[in-house]
């Protein structure tokens, strides 16, 4: 992580006249900072808080932070310290603890059993839940040879383990030569040595990788400049990544000459994958350079700003910061991954990514196609049957036929230099007795012209059936269906213990999704002071939650959201006014921003009967076409 002071000077001006001196931050020098550098407009709510810790609650921002001075000096010292002492862990803040995202090789929470995934509640007696994350990172680290006793949370039960500290050597990005054809790059972090380290495991290994894999699973983020060089070095130069700035300035990171792979990219995430991690995956998809492949990644496309001492001088008097959301990451086509997480080309669970990876890594059978199935998805990618077909091969091969989505073409090798004929999923799971196989696509959608659009949907988890593998395409929406569909979607979660609405009970399916969009403003109840999930939701409704959602998604939809537009709303004069700057964001607007004409409506705008109840068809193919405009979903 870096500081950014590119507008310090005139923002101190600003700030003199509120500024005062050897005292900590106060709510009103809060406010302004925040005025001058969140990322978003700050809503008046938060301003109108009497504390900076109540401030910060209300804008609910877990990057935004404010640091007494000993907080702070940890933050610094955990920045720079490439070796620390302490147990072996890397961590992030949840409501319960500290999660437990990645386990050090070789340390002492490896040999006491941790596991990532285990969350811990307490350091010595002291609670973590509350506390900052550097506060717990202060009291598990240490002098070497002493011990601290950690309190851990897995599946529901508490235990402590008592850990003796030693020195953790961070592991530096490494690069092995698998089967003597695939580079394999593990990479943990992002720091100003992994470029050098990514570019001499290509020089050193080029001449006989044909592909590589770059696993980022667990991977919390680190420098974005080493992570956008370093995804240069698959994907090629040029612009690269842009981030943007509360005043809809651009900054741009581009990638220049340098060491660099021609050979197709497999790139592991997980649910840990953060950060420049994601920066680093989102490359490689939008420039087409490989495949992402696992499960969806942890959604953070944000960078800050941290405000101290030497930047205002006035304001931070006691040694005490405040980190600020500055930057918005989008990539040069648009999209961003911020809260919404990279969603990969095959979403695979964490337990099979890697041998799936490792099965699409098989050689270009230049000589003989014999045994060989080539899957199509972007790049040709060669899988050696008689491995996936193995007893071992065969979860990882179920795994990637269940995850292909509509686009992917199979194709079975038949002998020969260019020996290939079609084949499909089914096909190869009857040929080769995988027992195991659960098509994620529907079987009612054979004569369904959007047939392609929904399974697309089902294979990334956005969408789901009625229980019995159908789609029911011509079923009503209701209400709770649609919260369900959009929270998926823009994954909206909650931490809410109960439920929003009497009629919402918390065990009901739908009851997590409605709190979420609850709690987000997109949705509320009626007059009767209940949601009423089961009525059918109308196109106006649908449409219009849709079009406020939109500018979440991509940089082209808030701009064309927040732009003096001259279209005029005259074609729209049949829908309610309410949802007419929706029904433009989503229609018209799209000539102008795509360089085409291309409506994202799954019907011309006439046909759209405003007071017309939405079908399960029309509202899954307008959340696939929103998703592929805004560069979200795999194209």
């Amino acid at each position: 992580m870096k500081k950014f002071f590119s507008r310090l000077s005139a923002a101190a001006l600003v700030l003199a006249l509120l500024c005062t001196p050897a005292f900590a931050l106060t709510p009103q020098q809060a406010g302004e900072l925040l005025n001058l550098y969140y990322v978003d407009e700050v809503p008046q709510r938060v301003l109108e808080q009497t504390t900076v810790e109540s401030m910060l609650a209300e804008l609910g921002d877990p990057y935004t932070q404010y640091f007494d001075a000993d907080t702070y000096q940890l933050f610094l010292d955990s920045m720079r310290d490439a070796n620390l002492t302490g147990i072996g862990v890397s961590m992030q803040m949840e409501a319960e603890g500290a999660l437990i995202t990645q386990v050090i090789a070789d340390t002492a929470a490896e040999e006491a059993g941790l596991l990532p995934g285990d969350i811990i509640t307490a350091v010595d007696g002291n609670a973590a839940a509350g506390a900052a994350l550097e506060q717990i990172k202060a009291w598990v680290t240490g002098e070497e040879g002493t011990s601290v006793t950690v309190t851990v949370l897995r599946d529901g039960r508490s235990r402590d383990y008592m850990l003796v500290r030693r020195v953790v050597v961070i592991p530096a990005t490494e690069t092995t030569l698998l089967d003597g054809h695939i580079g394999y790059i593990r990479c943990t972090t992002f720091g100003q040595e992994t470029l050098g380290h990514f570019e001499d495991g290509i020089s050193a290994n080029d001449g006989a990788v044909d592909r590589w894999i770059v696993d980022l699973r667990g991977n919390g983020g680190g420098e974005i400049n080493a992570a956008v060089q370093s995804a240069g070095a698959f994907a090629g130069s040029g612009n690269l990544l842009y981030r943007r700035d509360n005043e809809g300035l651009y900054g741009v990171y581009r990638r220049e000459a340098g060491q660099s792979s021609l050979d197709p990219v497999v790139v592991l995430v997980n649910g840990d994958t953060a950060s420049s991690s994601e920066i680093f995956a989102s490359i490689i998809r939008d420039q087409q350079a490989g495949i992402v492949v696992g499960s969806r990644t942890y959604g953070k496309g944000v960078a800050q700003v941290l405000l101290d001492g030497e930047s205002y001088e006035d304001c931070f008097g006691e040694g005490d910061a405040l980190k600020v959301t500055a930057y918005r990451f989008f990539s040069p086509l648009g999209a961003t991954n911020d809260k919404i997480g990279i969603i990969p080309h095959l979403l695979v669970d964490d337990a099979y990514a890697a041998d799936v990876a490792y099965l699409l890594a098989g050689s270009n059978p230049k000589g003989d196609t014999g045994g060989m199935l080539r899957v199509d998805m972007k790049w040709r990618w060669y899988v050696d049957l008689e491995t996936a077909a193995s007893d071992a091969g065969k979860p990882a091969f179920t795994a990637l036929l269940e995850a292909l989505p509509p686009s992917a073409n199979l194709w079975l090798g038949t002998g020969g230099a260019e020996g290939w004929r079609e084949t499909t999923a089914a096909e190869l799971v009857e040929e080769y007795g995988l027992t195991g196989y659960a098509s994620r696509a529907f079987t009612d959608l054979a004569d369904e012209p959007f047939a392609d659009a929904i399974n697309t949907l089902a294979a990334y988890d956005i969408v789901s059936g009625s229980g019995d593998g159908t789609f029911r395409p011509d079923g009503e929406l209701t209400r709770a269906q649609f919260c369900v569909l959009l929270a998926n979607a823009m994954r909206y979660t909650t931490s809410r213990t109960g439920s929003a609405f009497a009629d919402v009970k918390s065990g009901e399916w739908y009851a997590p999704a409605v709190n979420a969009l609850y709690e987000q403003g997109i949705v509320s109840g009626y007059s009767d002071g209940l949601f009423h999930p089961d009525d059918p939701m109308d196109h106006s409704q649908f449409l219009t939650i849709l079009g406020r959602v939109a500018p979440e998604l991509c940089m082209n939809f808030h701009d064309a959201a927040g732009s003096e537009h001259t279209a005029g709303l005259g074609d729209y004069w049949a829908w309610p006014a309410w949802s007419r700057e929706s029904m433009w964001l989503l229609d018209g607007s799209q000539a102008n921003l795509f360089g085409q004409s291309m409506s994202l409506l799954w019907d011309t705008l006439d046909s759209i009967q405003p007071d017309g109840v939405t079908t399960r068809r029309e509202a899954a193919v307008m959340v696939y076409n929103l998703l592929i405009a805004a560069r979200i979903l795999p194209a």
